[in-house]
């Protein structure tokens, strides 16, 4: 499969498994006497602007990113500044989508370059909805559930064992392995998305990929870089630089759809 039609695929996992998932909840206490939180991240019905995140990727100790993304649901735009605190020399990537151009530089040059490709993006509103409320109850596919309340926090635990699962970067005719997923989704008092996390465990590798929430509505502006700082650059090269990092071990499930049907309100 062509890496330009790959990648798409891969920032909708991302996305979709970040932001719809959870692990890791952050709140914001009330010292009240009562000792009960308070949920900060409330959006009224009303789906959000925009929204701030922390991901993170791990393959345990041989590869681990965290990224701080900013997302525009009114411009359709992203932007991520990703952490390889074990891999490169280089220890920050600023990635942003912007107008069905994917860019990278260097997030502690500020002049650029920037290497662009072409990529075609997803439609964020979508995913703005979802985060306002989605509907746990049509997630299908999950034989094993359990559901945890803790004050305002609700978290759902979905398992699956026999799952195909392949490399992230994987092509279409890459034998697949058999592994489990463990997909845990966290809302707030008013069902807003809070975090996320997905756990595929392979034969000899488990790869967790995790979102927290930090703000809803928050002052987000993504832009593209300035034409003078912008080099287009092939997909084949983006290809190589992939494929020599340790991201080419993170897993998926080969079948995306094996997360269960989310729809939207």
């Amino acid at each position: 499969m062509a890496l330009s039609k790959r990648l798409p695929t891969i920032l909708l996992a991302v996305v979709a498994s970040a932001l719809t998932v959870t692990g890791v909840v952050l709140a914001a206490t009330d010292p009240n006497p009562g000792g009960l939180s308070k949920d900060t991240l409330t959006l009224n019905g009303y789906p959000p602007h925009s929204a701030s995140l922390l991901v993170t990727v791990s393959t345990g100790q041989a590869y681990s990113l965290s990224a701080n993304v900013n997302l525009d649901f009114r411009t359709n735009s992203a932007e991520a500044i990703v952490h390889f605190p074990m891999v490169f020399s280089v220890s920050s990537v600023d990635l942003r989508l912007v107008n069905n151009h994917l860019y990278a530089g260097s997030a502690e040059a500020t002049s650029g370059p920037y290497l662009s490709v072409p990529m075609k993006q997803p439609a964020l509103f979508g995913v703005a909805l979802e985060m306002t409320k989605p509907d746990i109850a049509l997630i299908t596919g999950f034989p094993r559930e359990t559901i945890t309340h803790n004050g305002y926090v609700t978290t759902y635990d979905f398992q699956r064992d026999n799952v195909a699962i392949t490399t992230i970067l994987g092509g279409a005719g890459q034998q697949a392995s058999v592994g489990s997923i463990d997909w845990q989704i966290s809302v707030g008092s008013q069902g807003e998305v809070i975090s996320s996390a997905l756990r595929v465990k392979g034969p000899h590798a488990t790869t967790t990929i995790t979102a927290t929430v930090l703000a809803y509505n928050n002052k987000v502006s993504v832009s593209a870089p300035a034409p003078g700082q912008i080099q287009p650059v092939g997909t084949s090269i983006i290809r190589r630089l992939l494929n020599s990092a340790p991201l080419s071990s993170v897993l998926i499930p080969q079948n995306l759809t094996s997360l269960g049907q989310l729809h939207l309100n």
